[in-house]
């Protein structure tokens, strides 16, 4: 425990420069509005009214320059759509080191790789800036520590294990030394400053502490494979806004947050969502909702459920052939009689969800107890078939739950085979929710590619 604690509090002290160093730590400026005599470019580079433009495929490079640990500064704004990145620990040609992104658009294809990215490392879903705002970045690298900040918020913290995983085409990808570069590959980015300030921070062994054994982790892996690495269920449910953000830097999974939403539940009327998402304003998270009940889309407004950049909803809550309540996580509440027709009326209460304007079906296929236990006896080929025609007509969007590990190979394979898209998520109940094993096991075994993946109609 106290060296646990120990390590908290260095990691705390680098991030904000507490710790002492030897040598120069003053800021050298590498642009300020005047020449970029210091690089060289290519492409479409000019300085208009003191800011540096790089537009279209263009970049500049340090010209000299091996810097190890430092703090590297930047002023910066996308302008059309501006999509590019920052390679640090390079050389020339750029053929190693790290590339943090720079993208705030939502309407490129890898819409996963958002402003602040440590690409294929630690790959960001939300970014907490938009275009044609200026913004603040800041790279730290102290000993194997990676630490990237956008407007003083930290969005990656990375510590680069003694064996990390690698592809062959990220096999340089590592922390070494050497100079800066910055590219645009599309549209255009300004910048109006950039500083550097080399640092020589003693005692950073501990660290090697903190890093995740990527030799088992699944999670970076995915990361390498350019794969949306999101779960796109999460409640604040044991835990806070504060500390899932923290969560989500350590282990490198991006979260959507989701409130309850219906009557009996912590959200039921407009006024509420629109507290809660004021509360989310400037937050790193996706922002989705959870319709609870069958008289959520009654309960909000269309023009509120349209503010989250995603609507979700189960099948879990209905009434049954006799006028009861059924929720079929609750044993009390579900009423069995006949298992067949009841498997029927299950089935049916799905497929008449599907009518709701949601955009994806969670906690999917789900069964109560007194079944669960011959769950692919009762999900037969006719039945499954029902659920995912009734799915591809009304364009949902499927979860692979990770929390109660469905549905099964078998009905993921079928929805993949009729072109659903897919999402992966916990469905917490707690703050101890695990890091999508399910969900990654049934990606590999199914064999679902990123394009697969639902890409959510993020809002600025």
């Amino acid at each position: 425990m106290k060296k646990n604690l120990l390590h908290m509090l260095f990691l705390s002290l680098l991030m904000i420069g507490m710790v002492s160093c030897d040598g120069d730590k003053s800021p050298h400026s590498l642009f300020q509005g005047d020449n970029i005599d210091q690089w060289t470019s290519k492409g479409l580079v000019v300085i208009n009214n003191q800011n540096l433009t790089l537009s279209d495929e263009s970049s500049i490079t340090l010209k000299k320059g091996n810097f190890t640990d430092f703090e590297f500064n930047i002023k910066l704004k996308t302008v059309n759509k501006g999509k590019g990145f920052i390679a640090f620990h390079t050389d020339k040609n750029g053929t190693k080191g790290y590339k943090v992104a720079i993208q705030n658009d939502n309407d490129y294809p890898e819409w996963w790789t958002k402003t602040g990215s440590l690409l294929a490392v630690r790959n960001l879903t939300k970014s907490i800036v938009s275009n044609d705002e200026w913004f603040d970045m800041q790279i730290r690298v102290i000993g194997k520590a990676i630490t990237v900040s956008v407007n003083g918020s930290p969005v990656v913290e990375y510590i680069e294990p003694a064996l990390p995983y690698r592809t062959p085409e990220n096999a340089k990808q590592l922390l070494s030394n050497g100079i800066f570069s910055i590219h645009c590959m599309d549209g255009t980015i300004e910048i109006q400053s950039i500083t550097v300030t080399p640092l020589n921070i003693k005692e950073t062994s501990l660290l090697a502490d903190e890093a995740i054994d990527e030799t088992t982790d699944h999670i970076i892996r995915l990361h390498q494979e350019n794969f949306p690495v999101l779960d796109y269920h999460v409640h604040l449910k044991g835990i806070t806004a504060e500390q899932a953000a923290i969560r989500s830097r350590k282990l490198g999974i991006n979260y959507a947050l989701a409130p309850n939403c219906g009557i009996g539940f912590p959200i039921t009327n407009d006024d509420e969502v629109m507290a809660y998402l004021t509360t989310m304003k400037g937050q790193p998270f996706i922002q989705a909702m959870q319709g609870e009940g069958r008289e959520w889309p009654y309960t909000f407004s269309e023009d509120v459920r349209d503010m989250f950049d995603y609507v979700f909803t189960d099948a879990m809550t209905f009434t049954d052939t006799k006028g009861r309540r059924t929720r079929l996580w609750i044993p009390e509440e579900v009423f069995v009689e006949d298992e067949e027709q009841y498997m029927d009326l299950i089935v049916q209460k799905i497929v008449d969800v599907m009518q709701e304007p949601m955009d994806v079906y969670v906690n999917p296929t789900f069964l109560p107890d007194v079944m669960n236990d011959r769950y692919d006896i009762f999900w037969t080929e006719e039945r499954m078939d029902k659920v995912i025609a009734a799915m591809v007509a009304t364009g949902k969007v499927l979860e692979i739950n990770n929390r109660y590990r469905i549905p099964n190979q078998a009905f993921i394979m079928k929805a993949k085979e009729a072109g659903l898209k897919f999402i992966f998520g916990t469905n917490n109940g707690d703050g101890d929710f695990g890091k999508l094993e399910y969900c990654v096991q049934m990606k590999e075994a199914c064999g679902i590619t990123a394009t697969d993946m639902y890409k959510p109609n993020l809002k600025d």
